[in-house]
């Protein structure tokens, strides 16, 4: 008799078996049918043995004796046969064609083979699982993996069908329909006997390699049907999880918690991105279909559920995750890509809010448990962030989220995030305020944007900016530095100060000044003194003395009237060396008893300093402290001018004067110092604006044109401007108009006309100040018909339409003085603009590392300069200014008579030329 029709008599003498006869005849029946199932090839009658084992002799065989005598027979046999199927049925899918119906019918019964296996195990799972309360692995120990792989294999097979089956897919749709639906039975079957499968603890270690490698199989078919099934897939991670936390003190080594951990935070993600799109879709359309909606709220509660997932396990396991430490922070800054970083997704306030509650929530839970991790703590703060531009905002709310959680935490996980890294060998990081602002350097876009908080409608005006909720944030945390990190805080401000970014300074300075407002007076004078200190040592023209020096005059208004009187013994205003340090403060710190005091002394040596370069050899190497004194006397001028005197006032305005007669624009355009000081002459002489006498106003106008004509640096044009500003208020008498009006229509006209749109807008704003003085309640005329007739004459009236060169020009004079607004930029594109913004600034100089920046910083007097011999510039420079000093004496001797001491005075220079011709022959 052959294998097939012994296997056909021994099937049909079987099948009619009851329960009791099968029990008689297993000793003998058993072997033979499991010998058959070993070695027959047909398939029909192979599923026919498996089921004849199954539903026959599986229910005789007792609980103890089951994996020696059947599982461990049958089960990889019946692996071995449903790979075999899936190979044979993926050969033939790529040899479809239309016309080939057979092919079509054995793939059919393929599938129906499958789904018969299918249908098969999970009467033997369920069989088993009916047995006793509590199964012990050892008599089960070749079923799960064998079941599991066969789930694992169906929905592989399922999840890529549409690809495999291509055109013919709607053929066999029915049918994988329902190989799916087995597969799913079988597993759900699978999942409840392995819910009372106990592991003893002292398993043998093949019994914990069977429940690791379940749990691994688990974790290969959550990605399978990740994309099938989202009701599945969330039900299977929920089983791995329990399991994994169940036989935790079993397997805890021996899992891939890497793996598990990296395929949760792509579950996370992927659920994260399709909630975003679906947001991004309702926001698009301006409609919230109820079908998208409720789409909406199904995976936000999924995104919930994994982030939940992600904290148990991270709780129970988290001293294995030392490097899935990276992961998870990647995976934390991805999900917080909300406004207003620039690349927030477009979705309503009310969808974002909704996440935030239901899934952002969750994963601030998981921060408080990563906070004291120690590996967590060092990727967060690692010394070279690889971030990419998009993470730079999220890593800034997760330090800030840090900042919030961590006074709560003991002292050893505060000391972990405030000191930094301590050791050689340890691994580098920076201290938690360091890398708040080192983050905070990158987004200085969104720094000036507002923060709406949750619950609030879009539509509702909000004030507070980004950089406004960093602030308070970071000052509440000040408030919780112990005293023996304190020293680390004063380090980082300060570091950050001397820093080249400028919002990241000016943000230290305003936590610097909370806290001299917090803590003591005593502390609040001794900060000021260390500052003054520290500015005295520093290069006058350096970036880092402007940024000491504003924190100083703040500093000073906090200052008790005691510590202030103090301040001026230590730094006394009559000492020239205490220039550099006054030219930066305001006087209206000091208490009323203290200010005058302060203002005499330092306009005394301020002045004398000036008038002793006029009257020296005018060294330019010497300029530079001749700008200190400019900008101590400047100070004065601005914040207590109503202390000097009348004589002081004329005094101060005759050595302008001389500066401005002294000064030529091609030597000023080729020295920096000379820009500044120019500069700073400027807005003194608009202090005095009505003291001016024409001659001086003619001086300064041409100045100021010749400047112009060089293409000088912006800060000397909106010095320019800023005198300008002022012009309108003063009275110009008729027989000077001629000479001063047009000069002021051509300052006007090439600065409106300028390029740089900060300076034309500032030239706009100038202009309409002008404008509105000098034509006071007609400004309607000016800018609706732009008709002169109708506007009152004036002596200035006549240069206004002259100023104005072109209808461009007209035309945002017009719009800036209608207060019309421009067209409001688009989210998207104010987004994108503010991103190139963003990379220009890093790019820049703002971008220098600490170490470039603490090289360029030089706390020493700088050396003293080299003489070199005058070039040809200077020289240049002399001739032209005398030139112009005579051109305005003629213009005077015509105008009347002149003083009787000026026909010495002329006798004196010419003897003074005769021997400078002498010594050039």
């Amino acid at each position: 008799m052959s294998q097939s029709e012994e296997a056909l008599s021994l099937l049909a003498e079987a099948e009619a078996w009851c329960p009791e006869e099968c029990l008689r005849h297993l000793p003998a029946a058993l072997p033979r049918l499991l010998s058959l199932y070993q070695v027959i090839d047909n398939w029909s009658q192979r599923l026919g043995v498996l089921r004849i084992l199954m539903e026959k002799f599986l229910p005789q065989i007792h609980l103890s004796e089951l994996e020696q005598t059947f599982s461990s027979k049958v089960l990889p046999k019946t692996v071995e046969f449903f790979d075999v199927l899936l190979y044979e049925i993926s050969s033939h899918a790529e040899q479809l064609t239309s016309q080939n119906e057979e092919l079509h019918m054995t793939m059919k019964n393929h599938i129906q083979t499958m789904v018969l296996v299918l249908e098969a195990l999970t009467g033997c799972v369920r069989h088993i699982c009916g047995l006793q309360e509590t199964l012990p692995l050892d008599y089960v120990h070749s079923l799960p993996l064998s079941i599991l792989h066969i789930i694992k294999k169906t929905y592989i097979h399922c999840k890529n069908s549409e690809s495999l089956y291509s055109e013919y897919f709607c053929l066999f749709s029915d049918l994988l329909q329902s190989l799916f639906k087995e597969a799913y039975a079988l597993q759900k079957q699978i999942m409840e006997m392995i819910e009372i499968v106990s592991v003893n603890s002292c398993a043998a270690d093949e019994s914990v390699a069977v429940m690791v490698s379940v749990i691994h199989i688990l974790l290969e078919i959550c990605s399978a049907v990740s994309s099938i099934d989202r009701a599945l897939h969330a039900n299977t991670w929920k089983f791995i999880i329990r399991q994994s936390l169940k036989h935790k003190s079993q397997i805890k080594n021996s899992l891939k918690h890497s793996d598990i951990l990296c395929s949760l935070c792509e579950d996370i993600l992927f659920s994260f991105q399709s909630c975003l799109q679906l947001a991004e879709q309702m926001k698009c359309s301006g409609t919230q279909e109820s079908t998208d909606y409720k789409l909406f709220q199904r995976m936000n509660k999924l995104c919930r559920f994994f982030a939940n997932s992600l904290q148990h396990y991270t709780k129970e396991f988290a001293s294995f995750l030392v490097d899935s430490c990276s992961l998870l922070h990647q995976t934390y800054l991805q999900i917080h890509r909300f406004p207003p970083s620039l690349h927030a997704p477009v979705i309503s306030k009310s969808h974002q809010d909704e996440m935030a509650r239901g899934f952002l929530v969750t994963l601030d839970s998981l921060l408080s448990l990563l906070v004291s991790f120690r590996p967590f703590v060092e990727v967060v703060l690692s010394k070279t962030p690889d971030l990419p531009p998009e993470l730079y905002f999220p890593q800034c709310r997760l330090l800030l989220s840090v900042m919030d959680t961590l006074p709560c935490q003991p002292q050893d996980v505060q000391t972990i995030w405030n000191t930094g890294s301590q050791f050689p060998k340890e691994i580098p990081r920076m201290t938690l305020l360091s890398a708040l602002f080192h983050s905070l350097q990158q987004c200085s876009g969104e720094l000036s944007l507002p923060v709406l908080s949750p619950g609030m409608m879009e539509t509702e005006q909000d004030k507070s900016t980004f950089y406004h909720y960093v602030c308070i944030h970071l000052c509440a945390f000040i408030t919780t530095f112990s005293v023996s990190h304190f020293h680390l805080l004063e380090c980082s401000l300060l570091e950050t100060i001397l820093g080249s970014n400028t919002i990241t300074a000016l943000l230290a300075m305003d936590a610097w000044c909370f806290l001299a407002r917090f803590e003591t007076a005593d502390l609040c004078a001794h900060h000021t003194f260390i500052i003054a200190h520290l500015l005295k040592v520093c290069p006058a023209e350096s970036y880092q003395a402007t940024l000491l020096g504003v924190l100083l005059r703040r500093l000073l208004f906090l200052m008790t009237a005691e510590h202030q009187v103090k301040f001026a013994d230590k730094f006394p205003p009559k000492d020239t060396e205490n220039l550099q340090l006054w030219q930066h403060l305001s006087l209206q710190a000091l208490t009323p008893l203290l200010r005058p005091q302060v203002a005499r002394e330092i306009f005394v040596v301020g002045f004398t300093q000036c008038q002793e370069w006029l009257n020296s050899g005018r060294s330019l190497d010497e300029f530079p402290q001749v700008n200190i004194a400019f900008s101590a006397l400047l100070s004065v001028c601005q914040t207590s001018g109503e202390t000097l005197e009348p004589k002081q006032r004329l005094a101060l305005l005759g050595t302008l004067g001389q500066f401005v007669a002294v000064l030529h624009a091609t030597e000023v355009s080729s020295l920096s110092h000379l820009q500044h000081g120019c500069c700073l002459i400027f807005r003194l002489l608009q202090l005095f604006i009505q003291m001016l006498e024409p001659q001086l106003l003619i001086q300064i106008l041409a100045l100021q044109t010749s400047l112009i004509q060089l293409n000088p640096s912006d800060h000397i044009l909106i010095a320019i401007l800023d005198f300008l500003s002022s012009v309108g208020k003063t009275f110009i008498v008729p027989d000077f108009q001629g000479q001063i009006l047009p000069e002021l229509c051509s300052l006007f006209a090439t600065l409106l006309a300028n390029n740089n749109w900060i300076i034309q807008q500032h030239a706009i704003e100038v202009f309409t100040q002008f404008a509105e003085e000098v034509q006071s309640k007609q400004i309607g005329a000016l800018t609706n018909s732009w008709d002169m007739k109708r506007i009152k004459e004036t002596s200035h009236e006549d240069i206004l339409p002259q100023c104005l060169k072109s209808e461009e020009i007209k035309s945002k004079v017009v719009i800036f003085l209608s207060k019309t607004v421009d067209i409001e930029e688009p989210a998207e594109a104010q987004a994108e603009r503010m991103k190139k913004e963003n990379a220009l600034l890093s790019s820049s100089h703002l971008g220098e590392t600490t170490e470039e920046r603490q090289s360029d910083l030089i706390l020493e007097p700088s050396p003293k300069r080299i003489c070199y011999s005058p070039s040809e510039v200077q020289y240049t420079s002399a001739i032209d200014s005398a030139e112009r000093t005579l051109e305005v004496l003629k213009q005077l001797l015509q105008k009347g008579p002149p003083p009787i001491w000026l026909a010495k005075k002329l006798d004196t220079l010419q003897v003074t030329l005769s021997n400078l011709r002498k010594t050039i022959s």
